[in-house]
C-alpha cells in the first residue's frame, strides 16, 4: 500500500501560480511575435495548467489525480458554456478578464489541450511531491 504524497508546499503552489498565470499572460498579450498558434493554444494550455495548480492548492490533501479530474472537469465545462450564448454573458465574454478566463469561441481541440496541460500538471505535481516526502 502506497502512503498519501504530502501537500505542495503553499509557497510552491503561489510560486507555480503566479508563474503559470505570468507566462499565460505574456503568452497572449505581449507583442513578442509568437506564431498564432502558439499564441492561442499556448495560452489555453497555461490557462488549464493554471486552473489545476489553484485546484490542487485549494485541496492540498487530495491526490493530484483527484484534482487533475477535477480540472479536466471544471476547463471542460468551461469549454462547453461557450456553446450557450445570452446577451449578458457574451457581454463578459467581450471584455479581457471574461474572454480569458471563460473564452469566447468553442473548439474540441482546446478539450484536448486542456487534458494535455492537466496530465502534465499531475505528472509534475507527482514528481514534486514525491521528491517532498524523500526528504523527509
Amino acid at each position: 500500500m502506497h502512503s498519501p504524497l504530502p501537500p505542495r508546499p503553499a509557497s510552491l503552489s503561489a510560486a507555480l501560480i503566479t508563474g503559470t498565470t505570468a507566462s499565460g499572460l505574456a503568452v497572449r498579450k505581449l507583442p513578442i511575435g509568437l506564431p498564432q498558434a502558439i499564441v492561442k493554444h499556448g495560452g489555453s494550455i497555461l490557462w488549464a495548467l493554471l486552473i489545476y495548480w489553484a485546484i490542487s492548492a485549494l485541496r492540498p490533501m487530495w491526490t493530484p489525480r483527484q484534482s487533475g479530474v477535477f480540472a479536466v472537469v471544471i476547463t471542460t465545462t468551461v469549454e462547453l458554456s461557450q456553446l450557450y450564448h445570452a446577451p449578458a454573458l457574451d457581454a463578459l465574454r467581450e471584455t479581457t478578464f471574461g474572454a480569458l478566463m471563460l473564452g469566447r469561441v468553442f473548439s474540441p481541440w482546446d478539450v484536448i489541450s486542456y487534458a494535455a496541460a492537466v496530465v502534465f500538471g499531475v505528472t509534475i505535481d507527482q514528481a514534486i511531491r514525491g521528491k517532498s516526502s524523500a526528504s523527509r
